[in-house]
């Protein structure tokens, strides 16, 4: 498996950097897309690293934020004949609340209709091609998270915490064991780990690639999740986006190498 950073927060060479996630992989002699970023710079991105979004053959979405979705429409455009694979659960209705404001963080309206023969919404544990696997969350009251984060769904006229139910887990099976991207890992990535061990007891976890949404998280909490992490047994993690600088610093403290800063280029390979 080989994976590239498109586009994160941080560049640390000529890419443009931006406030979105976009991850290209090939895995097993096929090429993903996880997300897109939040506009149309993950492609400019792509063509600097040699990437063809043409050949692309299967995309992802992590989640239903714009920071993930709104390159959507550039993708398709490049990209003729891949789906893109959303959760059963994802839609137009994600709001930041801050106040008794609600503020749009969603798809970009209109999209998932325009694109409609183009993406497939994936029920269940769902499998991409053996070896690969789209995991929803299961854990429960993960409402509690969202309600905490300010994150909520507008459901018609109501507003309800956030459940995530529109996240999922990329699950890779490699030779050392499973691969797991959650982009923002909002249902929290200890969960995350857990959910992904559950689904395939007795294979052998190795690392957790994404963000964790730490940046504005208290210190404590942060370490109470390093060590919830290292719990785990999870071999290695790499983050970025969603989980700042002075997260990061955290989890390096407390987690040692097995943490690792990943960036606009950055290129993994397991």
């Amino acid at each position: 498996m080989v994976a590239k950073v498109v586009i994160d927060n941080i560049s640390k060479n000529d890419l443009i950097p931006e406030w979105g996630l976009c991850i290209y992989i090939e895995h097993d002699g096929h090429k993903l897309l996880l997300d897109t970023g939040g506009s149309g710079k993950f492609a400019e991105n792509a063509k600097s690293l040699g990437i063809s979004l043409e050949e692309i053959e299967y995309g992802v979405l992590s989640h239903a934020h714009y920071d993930h979705a709104d390159g959507l429409a550039t993708f398709f455009e490049q990209n003729r004949k891949a789906s893109f694979y959303l959760r059963e659960g994802a839609a137009e209705n994600c709001y930041g609340k801050k106040w008794i404001f609600h503020k749009y963080i969603g798809i970009q309206k209109g999209i998932l209709k325009k694109y409609q023969e183009r993406i497939v919404y994936a029920k269940g544990d769902y499998e991409l091609f053996p070896g690969a696997y789209l995991i929803p969350h299961k854990t429960p009251r993960l409402e509690a998270i969202g309600k905490r984060a300010n994150m909520y769904v507008k459901n018609g006229h109501r507003w309800c915490p956030d459940a995530f139910s529109h996240e999922q887990s990329l699950v890779l099976f490699t030779e050392k064991g499973l691969v797991i991207f959650n982009s923002c890992s909002h249902g929290g990535a200890d969960n995350i780990i857990k959910e992904v061990a559950e689904t395939f007891p007795g294979e052998p976890m190795y690392a957790l690639i994404g963000g964790f949404h730490l940046f504005i998280s208290p210190e404590e909490d942060v370490r109470a999740l390093a060590e919830r992490i290292r719990a785990t047994g999870i071999q290695k993690v790499i983050t970025g986006h969603c989980t700042g600088k002075r997260a990061y610093g955290i989890l390096k403290e407390e987690l040692g190498n097995c943490v690792e800063q990943m960036y606009t280029g950055f290129e993994i390979t397991v």
